[in-house]
């Protein structure tokens, strides 16, 4: 099969085009026939060597942990899925951007949702969710939600939307109009952001997801009141220093399948900045490591 892949670390102009020896899954895995593959900012950060101490590889690698497509080959005790069912979800930290992909965890893709959509879907709603679970129930309950338009930003806004939150959430100007589309009243980061907070939540802000790790975590908590009421999916420093939530993305297909009954209900939609094809695979890691896309950029085979 065909895949892209990185012989060393380093930037983008280690990624090529290889044959590799098709995936086979283990015991509870699929394997996908690839519609279409996510590209996160973890993908270039562990191609770069940046987190290589914690999240090691063996190269050569394959990167991108999310993707779409159709089971063509089911392993051992796995149930509930067909061969030809239209799916998406999460392998490991690699191997997504090739011809074929194992996934350890999956959902049936909504019909609403095209392949772009579906693979964009995976990590972004896994870690939206999987942050704003420690808040508790979301009902009638105000959000503010720290770098709201990116690609787990997005996702977080509509889920806790979706689940009768009222929601604040903030970005750079050019992206405010974007932010309100999905149901948030928008603001801008940085300095001076409690008392625009305050502006616009006049009885006070209930919970808070940090997305963006921009050293906001302690204004987050002093705009909320304690840090039990705050979550983060990307500051781990700031997490263990002021004792807030800290959620790591899992590969947990509960997660999934909530946000594709969201997504059946018109409730949750993936936003795709950008769609490269396979080949500009490397023009894809270079876009996403410039920073501020707006929702999720994805690769088509």
């Amino acid at each position: 099969m065909r895949a892209v892949r990185y012989h060393q670390y380093g930037g983008v102009e280690n990624l090529v085009v290889d044959e590799v020896p098709e995936p086979h899954p283990g015991p509870g895995e699929v394997r996908i026939r690839v519609a279409a593959a996510g590209v996160n900012p973890v993908d270039w950060k562990v191609r770069s060597g940046a987190v290589r101490d914690f999240l090691p590889l063996e190269l050569p690698a394959i990167p991108g942990r999310d993707a779409a497509g159709v089971v063509d080959e089911i392993g051992p005790d796995v149930s509930g899925v067909d061969l030809g069912d239209r799916v998406f979800g999460l392998g490991g930290v690699t191997g997504a951007t090739a011809e074929f992909a194992v996934l350890s965890a999956w959902a049936p893709a909504p019909d609403e949702w095209d392949d772009a959509q579906a693979a964009g879907a995976g990590l972004a709603s896994v870690t939206a969710i999987g942050g704003l679970n420690p808040l508790g129930p979301l009902h009638g309950r105000t959000l503010l939600v720290e770098g709201g338009a990116g690609g787990v930003g997005s996702a977080a806004v509509e889920i806790a939307v979706a689940r009768g939150a009222t929601v604040i959430a903030t970005a750079s100007e050019r992206n405010h109009a974007y932010l309100a589309s999905l149901g948030a009243a928008p603001t801008t980061y940085g300095p001076g952001l409690a008392e625009r907070v305050a502006r616009l939540a006049p009885n006070g802000v209930d919970v808070a997801l940090d997305t963006a790790a921009s050293g906001s975590l302690a204004d987050l908590v002093a705009i909320v009141g304690e840090p039990g009421r705050v979550s983060t999916v990307a500051d781990h420093a700031g997490a263990a220093s002021l004792g807030v939530h800290l959620a790591n993305a899992e590969n947990n297909p509960a997660y999934l399948a909530e946000a594709a009954e969201l997504g059946r209900e018109g409730r949750y939609t993936p936003q795709i900045e950008r769609t490269f094809p396979f080949a500009e695979t490397a023009d894809a890691h270079t876009y996403v490591e410039r920073g501020h896309v707006r929702g999720k950029v994805t690769i088509s085979l």
